[in-house]
């Protein structure tokens, strides 16, 4: 997520604001701190453009 999201040229905030989640849970999510369920998934590739299957690749 976090490379896609740079090459969009999205800052954390920017992402979290579009996907409509705090900026902190994109943090967790990119520090694998958190885990993401099913509905974020989809509203973080929603505001990124990708599907959603993208965000999970490693």
């Amino acid at each position: 997520m976090r490379r896609i999201r740079k090459e969009k040229g999205y800052s954390q905030e920017e992402l979290a604001f579009m996907a409509e989640v705090d900026r902190t849970y994109i943090s967790l999510i990119e520090r694998r701190v958190n885990s993401i369920g099913i509905d974020k998934l989809e509203q973080i590739a929603n505001a990124l453009s990708v599907e959603a299957y993208i965000l999970l690749k490693p």
